[in-house]
């Protein structure tokens, strides 16, 4: 059966006895007894988009090959309230079992990873990653290389844990543009979202030499077709990903927050919100590719409709797994804290993906999405097979 489409394990809905506000734990998939996925906070978040994610997670691990299934948190409150904290914290506290031993999390959307770090200092478990680091044979060794590896600095001024995430995404990118026979200076980019992973994707974008011609915040679309000076107004943006207008030139265009969908691009990376491309807004997409920054940015429905346009979807399970990826070479010491390291392979694995799953597009319109999904299901049942022989447990040095 495909990985996309089994029943989740379990289904966990907590109420927060202060605020009345839900949360909720989906562990889609455990492998070795383990499963992991982040926690987000949002206004009207619900227990389908927590499966929706969890089902994606269990995809992107099978997918990169990793020895963990799938799972996802999720909390229906405004990460903005001066309450989101104590209710983060309950939530943990609620969840303990499971974050013992067999979900381990770390930052999604509204909840940076220092946010739920300081979380898991003050219940006493150190560290987001708890569950897979007291399963190591050394522990205080595992959680000093996991701390090294999040808090060693790279160029920019931010940190490797930190810019990782982007760092994948725009490689996903720049994989569409080696596939296509793009050169980098050539290529154009519009991006929804300029938050952990939608900036990072964007600083390195640029960095790469890639023109990013449109970003967009909550408070709308920054457009300059000659290219914005992305390193500028990523320090323009506030603690919640929002750009300072005061200070930003004259000569670049404010447009309407979804205009962005609609920007003349090579490629369009939806960074922000779940379910951003939609029926209503699919045919406006005027790039020739989108990536999937954002987990479930696009709906099926939508999909299929810029399937019928030309369009293909880099999936989420691909182009975002950069983050958790990385978080479990670090966890098995498969990299350390030298970000040349984990910069190289990230860079060669998500290239190579992207290249095999545009191949099957160009050669015969098979959706990156649907060669995506076969490359999870056979990774799971090679491990599956390997499990069932007493070969696939777990092991993190």
């Amino acid at each position: 059966m495909s990985a996309n489409v089994t029943e989740p394990t379990v289904r966990v809905t907590w109420t927060d006895p202060v605020t009345g506000t839900h949360g909720y734990l989906v562990v889609h998939s455990l492998v070795s007894g383990i499963a992991t996925g982040g926690t987000r906070m949002r206004p009207g978040c619900t227990l389908s988009e927590v499966e929706d994610l969890a089902r994606g997670m269990a995809t992107k691990t099978a997918t990169f090959n990793l020895p963990v299934g799938g799972a996802k948190g999720g909390i229906d409150f405004d990460p903005k309230h001066p309450e989101a904290r104590g209710v983060l914290l309950r939530f943990c506290e609620a969840m303990r079992p499971w974050l013992d031993r067999h979900w381990v999390t770390a930052e999604d959307l509204g909840v940076p990873q220092h946010f739920i770090d300081d979380v898991f200092a003050e219940l006493g478990l150190q560290q987001s990653y708890h569950a897979a680091i007291s399963r190591s044979s050394d522990p205080q060794l595992t959680l000093q290389r996991v701390h090294a590896g999040l808090n060693t600095p790279v160029p920019g001024g931010l940190l490797l844990g930190d810019v990782i995430g982007g760092y994948g995404v725009a490689q996903a990118c720049l994989g569409v543009a080696n596939a296509w026979g793009m050169a980098e200076a050539d290529t154009t980019v519009a991006i929804q979202g300029v938050g952990t992973m939608g900036g990072g994707a964007a600083w390195y974008l640029h960095e790469a030499g890639v023109t990013v011609v449109a970003v967009a915040d909550a408070a709308g679309t920054l457009y300059d077709p000659e290219g914005l000076d992305v390193p500028a107004l990523l320090e323009l943006r506030d603690r919640y990903g929002e750009i300072d207008r005061t200070a930003v030139p004259e000569r670049v265009w404010r447009l309407d927050r979804d205009a962005i969908a609609g920007i003349s691009a090579d490629i369009f990376v939806p960074a922000a919100v779940s379910y951003t491309i939609r029926e209503d807004n699919a045919m406006d997409v005027a790039a020739r590719a989108v990536v999937e920054a954002a987990n479930a940015a696009t709906t099926p429905r939508a999909e299929a409709m810029l399937a019928a346009r030309n369009i293909p979807v880099i999936p989420d399970f691909i182009a975002n797994a950069g983050a958790a990826t990385w978080a479990w070479w670090l966890l098995l010491g498969e990299v350390g804290a030298e970000p040349a390291d984990s910069f190289l392979r990230l860079r060669s694995e998500m290239q190579s993906k992207v290249a095999l799953v545009l191949g099957d597009w160009d050669t015969s319109r098979v959706p990156p999405r649907t060669t995506g999904l076969a490359i999870a299901d056979r990774n799971r049942a090679d491990r599956l097979a390997e499990e069932a022989v007493g070969r696939g447990a777990l092991v993190v040095p």
